[in-house]
């Protein structure tokens, strides 16, 4: 047993602190019956040198409370997702400040440039920082993949072996096969459960559902037969969901490392592929560092991004790489901006608000600015087209 003086003196933290974190109820000490005074028992000193740490690495008070009631538990798992939390959280801060000095130090280059300084283009590189930033803070899940966790694979299964109308093409460049939805075709929200496969109206059109996850085994594999790790090859999943691309490689040889926004969807990845590791993350802060993977693959999660935001992801992709490193994007995508006017044009015209709704909600990159991004970063690009909307895409540095 020790007072309060002695319990500051032996953890190197104030008197005033071990006040503060008993104020908010993180520790209860005991009281002496006979003067009120407290007690601190090693289970106590334990629990102070616990809260020290936690907030040392910059966590919330209402997380270190959460923290620490896993820990009672003996909830591991759960204290780990939340340690991976405020991992997330520290590498987003880093990567915002390298941004940061990589902005300055151009302000400087500009300044050391001959000739008078256009202060303009200081001023164009900040309104730059300033976007991006914001891109990278705006983003949340609107979706709430925790509370479709339990159903996803049902889903993906059920939408995936619907038929489409469209064969594959593969083009080593961009394609000029834009057709946009037949006429006949009734499309409606990407996300809807039910197929409405009756006549729609007094035409006999067919009514057809738009499903997000049309041919979805089928752009797996390919993904996978595309990237064909070599046995031991470190590989990045981002947005895995229940881990059904990072599975795929995992079977291929690969050491696969598998990273989601949604804790239920990781909680079911970690009970389907026990030897994966398992990490909290997003996009646009990954938490590893730099060079750690020979390929990063992504499916049917891109598109939650903004342009903005996929030009960061794409970027923090070419970060965790290794200077071979590959990249693959399997997604809905539409092939140039004649094929998005197009398609949506349709959607208006046919006057179905709940798929408008979702092309407002998403951003379907356009594939020829992709395959243009990544080749003027020094990578050769081919893709093969699923069906309307769905591409594999690979880009494999020429370097």
């Amino acid at each position: 047993m020790m007072n309060i003086k002695e319990a500051a003196s032996r953890l190197g933290i104030s008197a005033r602190a071990i006040r503060f974190y008993e104020e908010k109820g993180l520790i209860l000490p005991a009281k002496q019956s006979s003067n009120g005074y407290r007690t601190y028992t090693e289970n106590d000193i334990w629990r102070l040198q616990t809260i020290a740490a936690l907030r040392e690495i910059g966590m919330s008070l209402q997380d270190i409370t959460h923290a620490l009631g896993e820990i009672d538990q003996g909830n591991q798992q759960r204290l780990e997702e939340y340690l991976e939390l405020q991992q997330a959280v520290i590498y987003a801060q880093w990567i915002e400040l390298k941004r940061m000095m990589d902005t300055t130090q151009r302000m400087i280059d500009l300044n050391r440039q001959d000739g008078p300084l256009d202060v303009s283009h200081l001023h164009d590189l900040a309104d730059s920082a300033r976007r991006l930033r914001e891109a990278r803070q705006n983003w949340h899940d609107r979706w709430n993949y925790d509370t479709q966790a339990a159903i996803h694979d049902q889903r993906v299964q059920a939408e995936g072996r619907v038929s489409t109308e469209h064969p594959n093409s593969e083009d080593n460049h961009h394609s000029d096969n834009t057709s946009p939805i037949s006429n006949e075709i009734e499309v409606s929200h990407p996300y809807q459960d039910t197929d409405h496969s009756t006549p729609s109206d007094s035409n006999d059109t067919v009514q057809c559902s738009f499903y997000l996850y049309h041919n979805y085994d089928e752009a797996l594999e390919q993904t996978a037969h595309w990237i064909s790790p070599a046995l031991g090859e470190k590989g990045l999943d981002i947005g895995t969901g229940t881990g059904n691309l990072a599975g795929k490689l995992l079977q291929h040889g690969a050491d696969m490392t598998a990273i989601d926004q949604s804790r239920e969807m990781l909680r079911r990845c970690r009970t389907k592929y026990p030897e994966m590791h398992v990490k909290l993350g997003n996009f646009l802060a990954l938490p590893f560092a730099d060079h750690s993977f020979d390929f990063v693959v992504s499916s049917f999660a891109f598109h939650h991004l903004s342009p903005d935001q996929q030009l960061l992801a794409l970027q923090e992709m070419q970060r965790v790489l290794t200077s071979r490193g590959r990249i693959s994007l399997t997604d809905l995508m539409f092939v140039d901006a004649t094929h998005r006017d197009s398609y949506i044009r349709q959607a208006e015209t046919t006057g179905h608000e709940e798929q408008l709704r979702a092309l407002r909600e998403r951003h379907f990159p356009l594939l020829g600015e992709l395959c243009s991004w990544l080749e003027q970063q020094g990578y050769v690009t081919k893709h093969v087209r699923h069906n309307e909307l769905l591409h594999t895409l690979l880009a494999v540095p020429l370097r």
